[in-house]
């Protein structure tokens, strides 16, 4: 249809210049041109002359409007001695072909050899299909009951609980001959330490923490004829603070903590007891807030605690210790209220050192103790680090010393196994 359509407008316009070029007389259209519109012509006068068209004949029309072929069975029924055989249509549209064969031979874009290649035609096909319909009662569809299985459904309660710590035994044995052109002495001794964490935090205003420090030091020198060993560091101390949230880091916090040692303390050729279980044995009960902080990309963790209200109670069992650790003769006991500031944080300072501060201040305003405990731990390995302790303290209550004063000082460093579950 679009080959008849571009027929028709080739004719109309063929007439327009043949109108004009008469009024004009002058033909402004080149001959390749005007040839190639004769052409057009002539065919879409033949193919307007072909009867109409019956859907049940078999003429192959489609030539008309495919690309121009040469098709050789045109040419060869053209000089063939016999009649051409077909119908008239055939015959007609054949003619119409060759017309553009011997007219515009320019215009053929390929062969018949070339289609051969390609492949053959597809035979549409005229059958009728037919649809086979079946009707059905719609029907409600069918509910498949689940069988019924026994699920055991274990409902626990959320655990708010953590529980942690660390544990280590460090060892070290220092051999001098007597001969030594330096001089000194042979000694033995050994650190062991465990620290025990029962926090409980219910992620909403409450929080419980608990934490049990024990650590025992020994020491054994051959100058010391009446000790085989003796303590260098004796700690036992239990700390508990139950805090209510007041903002996402402040608490309410009520504080206790209780200190003493597990063994008797001498000195080196001396039999007098320094400190013992219970003497002395500190309780502090203390009422204020502790900050939680963390800071430095949560490297330096921690908590603050500011109590304008502490009671600090003192008991020491032994009567020979009584004056060393300001208590009257006549008492075992002595108790006072202050003020406590403490500090326990944490700074991871690389992956594999660690450094824990312990701060503690308490005064009485008639009295001043001051603590700063700094723990370095060197992790070597999973089980073996090494550590090294600094510890000043100042306490005016007790006797006042001619080369320090009030101030004490304590240091060690150690090496061994470690633990952390």
């Amino acid at each position: 249809m679009l080959l008849l359509t571009a027929l028709a407008v080739a004719g109309q316009t063929r007439s327009r210049q043949v109108v004009r070029t008469t009024a004009t007389t002058v033909d402004s259209v080149s001959v390749r041109v005007r040839n190639y519109l004769d052409s057009l012509a002539a065919c879409k006068e033949r193919v307007d002359s072909l009867p109409s068209v019956d859907v049940d004949d078999d003429v192959n029309y489609s030539r008309l409007f495919m690309p121009m072929t040469f098709y050789h069975n045109i040419a060869r029924h053209q000089f063939s001695i016999t009649p051409s055989s077909g119908s008239q249509k055939d015959l007609e549209t054949d003619r119409a072909l060759l017309d553009v064969y011997l007219r515009r031979p320019d215009l053929v874009m390929g062969t018949q050899s070339q289609l051969d290649i390609i492949g053959p035609t597809l035979t549409p096909q005229t059958g009728k299909i037919s649809s086979q319909t079946h009707i059905v009662e719609k029907v409600a569809p069918t509910v498949v009951e689940p069988d019924n299985v026994n699920v055991n459904v274990d409902v626990k309660r959320p655990n708010f609980w953590k529980f942690s710590g660390d544990a280590g035994l460090q060892a070290f044995q220092n051999y001098i001959s007597g001969n030594w052109y330096q001089g000194g002495e042979s000694n033995y001794s050994f650190l062991s330490w465990i620290n025990l964490h029962a926090n409980y935090n219910n992620k909403q205003k409450v929080k419980w923490d608990n934490t049990l420090e024990i650590k025992l030091g020994m020491l054994s020198s051959r100058s010391d004829t009446l000790h085989s060993m003796k303590t260098n560091t004796d700690l036992l101390r239990l700390t508990s603070s139950l805090g209510l949230q007041a903002t996402r880091r402040w608490y309410y916090t009520l504080k206790v903590e209780a200190q003493t040692q597990l063994m008797r303390t001498y000195r080196s050729n001396d039999p007098k007891v320094y400190s013992d279980f219970t003497s002395p044995l500190k309780v502090n009960v203390s009422i204020g807030m502790d900050y939680n902080l963390s800071w430095l990309k949560n490297r330096l963790t921690g908590k603050i605690h500011l109590a304008p209200l502490s009671y600090d109670f003192k008991y020491v069992g032994r009567k020979t210790l009584l004056a060393a650790n300001g208590i009257p003769l006549s008492r075992h006991t002595n108790d006072d209220f202050g003020s406590l500031f403490t500090a326990d944080l944490n700074w991871k300072l690389a992956n594999t050192i660690n450094w824990k501060i312990r701060m503690k201040g308490y005064t009485s305003y008639h009295r001043v103790e001051y603590e700063w405990e700094n723990t370095f731990s060197l992790k070597v390995t999973k089980y073996i680090s090494s550590k090294l302790f600094i510890y000043p303290r100042f306490d005016d209550n007790r006797r006042r010393d001619d080369h320090h004063g009030y101030w004490m000082f304590k240091e060690y460093i150690s090496l061994g196994l470690s633990y952390e579950f």
